[in-house]
């Protein structure tokens, strides 16, 4: 547990240290709150509720989350530092954990930069027709969940290649394949149908930001996040096989 905290602070001082981490912040936070104010219409829709907010959300993190991850490795790889980690006196599965948690903290600091938007909200609503807070918490779980799963494909992706922009394109490749298996027009064409549905995020985070809060869309995520690290981890392994 100790190397494992001192990884994740590590990495997380990287971030901290770098330009593209407060860049990445402030654009995450102003083209969200630009699509929810401007493209979703709330001012003319005049209806006091995020789900302009989160619809754009799945489309956000598929692009901003495989930028974090894609120098999870694949930075370390090209610097050479790689080889020199993993011959610390540290388990893989720390190193993989420590990375990926720091990763996981800029995405926190992301969605929280995010919630003067529902703040906003509440202070144009009509106090007759308040801000029903159970989908908006709803929706910031939903993101976080769907966040953290994108960031564990991302950290796998980064992990099979030393090339930044060949790990982002294969994560948002990804990403976008899974996310589209939950639109109607495409799992309605596959054997299966809204069997197939169910693998895809998109269909557990539309229940999670409608605010119905079902363990099972909780399961999903946190097997998804589980089953990308366990390959990130055999992904580190195999190269000392090799």
């Amino acid at each position: 547990m100790g190397n494992l905290w001192k990884i994740f602070l590590k990495e997380l001082r990287g971030y901290i240290d770098s330009p593209s981490a407060y860049i990445f912040l402030i654009i995450f936070h102003v083209l969200g709150t630009s699509m929810f104010f401007f493209v979703s219409g709330f001012f003319r829709n005049q209806m006091a509720n995020l789900g302009g907010f989160f619809v754009f959300m799945p489309w956000l993190l598929l692009f901003f989350v495989p930028a974090i991850a894609m120098r999870i490795w694949a930075e370390e790889k090209k610097a050479g530092t790689d080889e020199l980690l993993l011959t610390l006196p540290v388990r893989d599965h720390e190193v993989v954990l420590g990375k990926y948690l720091a990763a996981l903290a800029l995405l926190v600091v992301a969605l929280i930069l995010t919630f003067p938007v529902a703040l906003t909200v509440k202070y144009f609503a009509d106090p007759k027709t308040p801000v029903d807070w159970g989908p908006v918490w709803c929706g910031y779980l939903g993101s976080f969940l769907l966040g953290a799963m994108l960031l564990a494909l991302g950290a796998w992706a980064s992990s099979l290649t030393r090339n930044q922009i060949i790990a982002f394109i294969i994560a948002c490749a990804l990403g976008f394949g899974l996310i589209l298996l939950g639109f109607p027009f495409i799992y309605q064409l596959l054997p299966g149908g809204e069997l197939v549905a169910r693998f895809s995020p998109y269909s557990h985070f539309v229940s999670l930001y409608r605010g119905v809060l079902d363990v099972a869309d909780v399961v999903y995520y946190v097997s998804a996040i589980a089953f990308f690290l366990y390959l990130n981890i055999r992904s580190i392994e195999s190269r000392k096989w090799a």
